[in-house]
């Protein structure tokens, strides 16, 4: 039993590793998506944004974060309180004594959610890309994985009162996608759009990307690391239950993804006469949020249905979110929010456990808190310090006012062009 019991915690823990390791490869996915829908002189402080966000994200999630998320014993269902570092990982004593119950280390716990936590700043990345400044995002990211994101994740992950209301969440299409979007969206709205992005009587003027190569690399980046994400989500891989469930989230997953690229590419051609390039890669992106709230339950089937739904999706929401003059460069708030959502309620085509209702007061509840909370966040963040680089910055580009240097320096003869 000792020997049953330490093989199956060490197997269960590398796999809760592994799968963290590859939810932690989405970083350089975002990084390398986002680099290629913006323009190139916006280039460089983008990929700054990106491995500083998730170096804060570990820090602050390692400070209190943690904590607040996954609490020894909350103070009640809507507030964890706050205590600070993470505690000692579990002994041996500990995990042969509970015969089972403790199923892998506390440690590889705090390195799967940390990268989540991570996943979700970097969906802010995209949203406000070549108007921000950078130090003031940094300021949010604090304040987001050290505090907002945890708060409405213990509500439901860490045992809160989403988790007695019948709420169904498995990897976070609410909890991570759209709580990420939703501050995204608080901080599109008091930013404003990009210049010239918008015309006078209402006319919408694409900004091309720079690289479509690097954001095509970004996104199958992401693809496989969902495997990851979703697949992770199981916890423990150790008994033939679990290992055939793992199975069905990866296959379920990748389906879903499928459906999103051919769905969104037939929108896209039907609409605008061309198979449109971004629109595909957002497709493959929302298919994946729209399975990560039940990416077990669905048939095959029904999981590349609810991935093409998610398809469809984003491309209508693209273009009404332009059209209310909401200037998202890279589709974020679209794929990630919009789509979120849809993942929240299609959760009730196959878990029979799951309700309307509950559904319901989780979306309202994780969009309300993210909502309000980021909006005066980034409203401290505008009045101490600014949140907008100058017209004549935006115009430079932000490689050069923020990080003082060009991804592509050969370019710099076009600089300011608007390439």
């Amino acid at each position: 039993m000792e020997q049953v019991t330490q093989l199956s915690y060490a197997l269960d823990t590398f796999y809760f590793l592994m799968a963290g390791a590859l939810v932690m490869w989405m970083a350089a996915g975002f990084s390398m998506l986002e680099a290629g829908l913006v323009r190139a002189k916006n280039t460089a402080e983008i990929l700054t944004k990106n491995i500083s966000l998730f170096a804060i994200a570990s820090i602050m999630y390692m400070l209190v974060g943690y904590n607040i998320m996954y609490p020894a014993e909350g103070v009640n269902g809507f507030w964890s309180g706050i205590s600070f570092l993470l505690g000692a990982d579990n002994t041996v004593e500990d995990v042969l004594a509970s015969e089972g119950d403790i199923y892998y280390s506390g440690m590889a716990d705090f390195f799967f959610q940390v990268v989540f936590v991570a996943t979700a700043m970097s969906i802010v990345s995209g949203a406000v890309a070549e108007r921000m400044k950078l130090w003031a995002f940094l300021a949010f990211a604090v304040v987001m994985t050290g505090f907002i994101y945890p708060v409405q994740g213990y509500w439901s992950w860490g045992g809160g009162f989403l988790s007695e209301a019948g709420f169904s969440d498995f990897a976070g299409s609410g909890i991570v996608h759209m709580c990420g979007a939703t501050a995204a969206l608080a901080g599109v709205l008091l930013l404003g759009a990009r210049k010239g992005k918008y015309g006078p009587n209402g006319e919408v003027n694409p900004i091309p990307g720079a690289n479509m190569p690097l954001a095509t690399l970004g996104t199958f980046i992401l693809w496989l690391g969902w495997f990851g994400f979703n697949g992770g989500s199981q916890l423990i891989v150790s008994t033939i239950e679990d290992a055939n469930a793992v199975a069905a989230v990866f296959v379920n997953t990748n389906l879903a993804a499928a459906g999103g690229v051919i769905a969104a590419m037939i929108t896209a051609r039907l609409m605008f006469g061309k198979t449109d390039l971004t629109m595909t890669l957002n497709g493959a992106l929302a298919g994946l949020v729209a399975i990560t709230a039940a990416p077990l339950t669905p048939s095959p089937l029904l999981a590349a249905i609810v991935g093409a739904i998610g398809g469809v999706l984003v491309v209508f929401s693209i273009l009404g979110l332009d059209k209310m003059k909401i200037d998202d460069p890279v589709g974020a708030i679209s794929v990630h929010g919009v789509v979120g959502i849809w993942g929240l309620l299609a959760v009730l085509l196959s878990n029979d456990e799951a309700t309307l209702m509950g559904q319901i007061t989780g979306l309202v509840a994780i969009f309300l808190w993210t909502f309000v909370v980021s909006l005066i966040v980034w409203g401290i963040i505008k009045a101490v310090m600014g949140i907008r680089v100058t017209e004549e910055e935006e115009y430079e580009g932000v490689d050069l006012v923020e990080c003082g240097l060009e991804a592509y320096p050969e370019f710099t003869g076009s600089r300011g062009s608007g390439r």
